[in-house]
């Protein structure tokens, strides 16, 4: 049982307040915890539990109410507190058989992305939605950003003009504390089920994700991938990339090319880049930072909506639109697919990396990395087609 600290607030939600209950409570799902903290403590939610295989961490800006329970496992959970929202943050590959327990009980899900790791995954999910009348909104938090409806508006404005292209370039650092997290971390597989915990499906996952969002706004639907190439490397023996570029095509839709890195020498946190005949414009998802045609510098956009917040309020109001529904994340699923069957990328050694730091907090850097990156999204290209020499041929799915 957990050692937290009961909260004061647990004065409490009102009794007919969504019943919130959080999978993951440990790690990221901290996060979430505050994030329900906050609504509990004004009354939108009651947390009812916290379910997670470790003992409880403390945190301190979210004190667990004193009448919500702990769990050790989520089956257990949903028998005895029979919650109306189930909020799943836990490893990858658990996602889909603890959101069908949860549809299963009768509640609606918040679940995080990556939601699954196949379209054979996300039809199953589907169906069990359809099947139960059951809710579920997808963790991609940087979809709830004004400043990508902003910018979405600007394009269907026309301010842009025809679009062609959009690109994302992302250049984060991961120390090797990063992969001794847990046992699935930099994995394929666990156990005989995929992992995939590489940078596009799961670190840099919003980098991709907000391409699609923004293509979606050219076509008026989610887009359907035609074409996928990647290219993926390592500078570790992981068994999925720390850097890689991909390019999809749609039907209807500009091409994409997404190039981000967890071995970059200098900090990118995240731009959107979206290119048209009249004008260009930068987003940079993680600051809501904007930059549209005919503006001097970029502008934060404030107004971002928390997807917890908006799946309470969809449950009392179907007028109001889910931010992230599962349906919306099926193009990002579809690369994921992609990805499953992908070689293993390529490990990078030698005079192409340097290395800082020692022990748990070294880190190892790509040279010139953040220039190929910024490269290929500029010309919608991929590494081995500008002639970088430690570069591979793309991988494309075959059929």
């Amino acid at each position: 049982m957990s050692t937290a600290r009961p909260s004061a607030a647990g004065r409490g939600a009102p009794v007919d307040a969504p019943r919130v209950a959080l999978v993951g409570a440990n790690g990221h799902g901290r996060s979430h915890r505050r994030v329900i903290g906050a609504l509990h403590d004004v009354g939108r939610v009651r947390l009812v539990a916290l379910v997670d295989t470790r003992p409880l961490e403390d945190e301190p800006a979210a004190p667990v109410p004193a009448d919500t329970r702990v769990f050790a496992d989520h089956r257990e959970m949903l028998a005895a507190v029979a919650p109306d929202v189930v909020v799943i943050c836990t490893p990858p590959h658990t996602h889909l058989p603890i959101a069908l327990d949860a549809l299963a009980a009768g509640a609606d899900l918040l679940l995080e992305k990556p939601p699954v790791l196949c379209s054979e995954e996300h039809d199953e999910l589907t169906g069990a939605l359809a099947a139960t009348g059951r809710l579920a909104q997808v963790g991609f938090q940087a979809l709830g950003s004004a400043a990508l409806t902003a910018l979405t508006d600007a394009i269907t404005a026309g301010r842009l003009g025809r679009l062609t292209g959009i690109s994302t370039v992302a250049a984060w650092q991961r120390p090797d504390g990063y992969y001794a997290r847990s046992p699935w971390a930099g994995r394929r597989s666990l156990g005989g089920r995929p992992v995939l915990d590489g940078a596009l499906a799961n670190p840099l996952a919003h980098a991709v994700m907000q391409c699609l969002a923004v293509a979606e706004a050219v076509t008026g639907a989610p887009v359907r991938p035609e074409t996928i190439e990647v290219e993926r490397y390592r500078v570790r023996p992981i068994e999925v990339d720390d850097t890689a570029v991909l390019r999809v095509r749609s039907a209807g839709g500009p091409p994409i090319v997404a190039a981000v890195t967890l071995a970059g020498e200098a900090f990118v946190p995240g731009e959107v880049t979206v290119t048209g005949h009249a004008g260009r414009a930068v987003l940079e998802y993680p600051t809501d930072r904007l930059l549209l045609p005919g503006d001097e510098a970029p502008r934060e956009v404030p107004g971002r909506r928390g997807l917890l917040e908006n799946l309470i309020e969809h449950r009392a109001d179907r007028t109001v639109p889910l931010i992230a529904p599962l349906a919306r994340t099926a193009p990002f699923t579809a690369v994921l697919t992609a990805l499953r069957a992908a070689p293993e990328p390529r490990l990078l050694g030698g005079d192409v990396v340097e290395q800082v730091g020692a022990g748990a907090e070294r880190i190892v850097r790509i040279r010139g990395i953040n220039e190929v990156l910024r490269t290929a999204a500029d010309r919608g290209a991929l590494p081995s087609e500008l002639g970088v020499p430690w570069a591979v041929p793309p991988w494309r799915p075959q059929g």
